[in-house]
């Protein structure tokens, strides 16, 4: 076998986007070049990675068995040139961006490897809605971001990496009627109050799904604190929708709560790291990102 760690890179880049288009605007580079790298891999391998279809590409079995392979072997390439590149990076500067949905369950992982394997860096982070983070970001005035990446408004100025994909699902109070249900709707949904998020995209997620599909839901009360929904849920004052990476059911009030999947096409919430497109990165952003790319990759392969 004589396939290149590029290929490896465009090969993982449309496993995970779902579609070439969107795996090459990930990577900044031509369609054409993600589609023929695509195909000498498949020609290397002797085997179909994927299926074409008119709205895509899904990956096959044999896809997702090459797949693991694939993330292993770069996430170690990532791992030893960090490990060579230390003693030039350690010191600098990083300026980060955050959401507020995406400060406490997604970041403070990250940065913690972050800061254990550059402590030389000086890191400052900023907590904003993503308008004003991108605002920031193609002004220069942050290196890169974590953030919500769902609805990205400026995608021609900004780049962008999905590190963590998270479906919605429905949060219930414990003794629920509809805890025992085989299978719940969005209809099922619009008879009980609801408890909405108003962070970052959640809200207006939420209420484009309930309208979309008819129901019209009686919002019992609305909060920007994660911890506010799930005390409000257990104690039975309504019920949510939220994205999974916020269910803690270790924590405060949350072993008071179910979680149950709903019917039909639920939307997603797309977290990634972000940076402005075109832009010479310091070393110590580049590092940050290095280090989630290999996060996310060691999370796939658990």
């Amino acid at each position: 076998m004589s396939f290149t760690l590029r290929q490896l890179q465009f090969f993982v880049a449309v496993a995970e986007q779902g579609t070439v288009s969107r795996a090459a605007q990930s990577l900044s580079i031509s369609q054409s070049s993600v589609t023929e790298a695509i195909k000498e891999l498949e020609s290397d391998l002797g085997v179909a990675l994927f299926e074409r279809h008119p709205r895509g590409l899904n990956i096959t079995h044999k896809g997702h068995q090459f797949l693991r392979h694939a993330t292993k072997i770069l996430a170690g390439v990532s791992d030893a040139r960090r490990s060579f590149v230390g003693e030039a990076t350690a010191g600098g500067r990083l300026q980060l961006g955050v959401t507020s949905l995406v400060a406490g369950y997604v970041l403070s992982d990250i940065l913690a490897r972050y800061r254990r394997a550059f402590p030389g860096v000086e890191v400052s982070a900023i907590e904003d809605n993503g308008d004003y983070l991108e605002h920031l970001l193609v002004g220069g005035e942050l290196d890169v971001a974590v953030m919500v990446i769902s609805n990205l408004r400026d995608r021609m100025a900004l780049q962008a990496e999905i590190i963590e994909v998270s479906p919605y699902r429905l949060w219930l109070p414990l003794g629920h009627h509809l805890a025992g249900a085989e299978i719940i709707s969005v209809h099922d949904i619009a008879r009980d109050p609801l408890i909405m998020l108003t962070v970052d995209e959640i809200e207006e997620n939420t209420g484009k799904l309930l309208v979309a599909l008819g129901a019209r839901p009686h919002v019992a009360f609305r909060t920007r604190s994660v911890e506010a929904v799930r005390s409000l849920v257990a104690t039975g004052a309504g019920i949510a929708l939220l994205p999974d990476l916020v269910y803690r059911p270790w924590s405060l009030e949350g072993d008071r709560i179910e979680q149950r999947d709903v019917s039909g096409s639920l939307p997603v919430v797309q977290v990634g790291m972000v940076w402005r497109r075109g832009s010479g990165l310091p070393q110590a952003a580049r590092d940050f990102i290095g280090i989630a790319q290999s996060q996310r990759l060691m999370r796939q392969r658990s």
